[in-house]
């Protein structure tokens, strides 16, 4: 979370573009990261970004803190964006042609995953997992969210998260292991 993020945001809904500038340079990375991931294609993950912000910038009036982090509202604008971009072009994301360097190194938080795989095979069991699990791992491992902030960007309670979450590391130890 950005220091002193609910001033920031105060100030970029009264019209502030600076302030709007601090967000988007705090939480750009962070947002084409979840978004690269999800649609492979570079340019297509650039302009799904620049919809993201564009979109953040046009409903920021609206926006009301909710006891959630500002990302976890960018983060459902992303989400939402990357399922609009799939219900038009009827594609599925391939995880494995993703830039290894877009990800950062997987941090395992659970007890028992083997952190001397390579991403590579990481990736290739991560592709066979639902959307559901795929977005719960990158926000939990890679972007470093908790349960709660998942919970509010994909809508669900975070108990559901914690399962997600739970099955989704069972799903990849277990094509790890075999």
């Amino acid at each position: 979370m950005l220091e002193a993020e609910q001033d920031i945001v105060a100030a970029a809904k009264k019209g502030d573009s600076l302030s709007f500038g601090k967000l988007y340079d705090h939480y750009v990375k962070p947002i084409y990261r979840f978004i690269a991931v999800k649609v492979s294609v570079r340019q297509e993950a650039e302009d799904l970004t620049h919809e993201v912000f564009l979109t953040a910038w046009q409903k920021l009036p609206s926006f009301t803190f909710q006891g959630f982090p500002f990302s976890s509202w960018l983060y459902r604008i992303a989400r939402n964006r990357v399922i609009d971009h799939y219900r038009t072009k009827k594609q599925h994301a391939v995880i494995d042609e993703v830039d290894e360097g877009l990800l950062g190194i997987i941090d395992s938080h659970e007890a028992g995953v083997d952190t001397t795989l390579t991403l590579a095979k990481v990736y290739a069991a991560m592709k066979e997992l639902g959307a559901d699990q795929q977005d719960v791992l990158l926000l939990r491992f890679v972007d470093d969210l908790s349960p709660k902030e998942i919970a509010e960007v994909l809508d669900k309670s975070e108990g559901s998260v914690r399962i997600i979450q739970h099955r989704a590391v069972e799903a990849l130890k277990k094509k790890l292991t075999t």
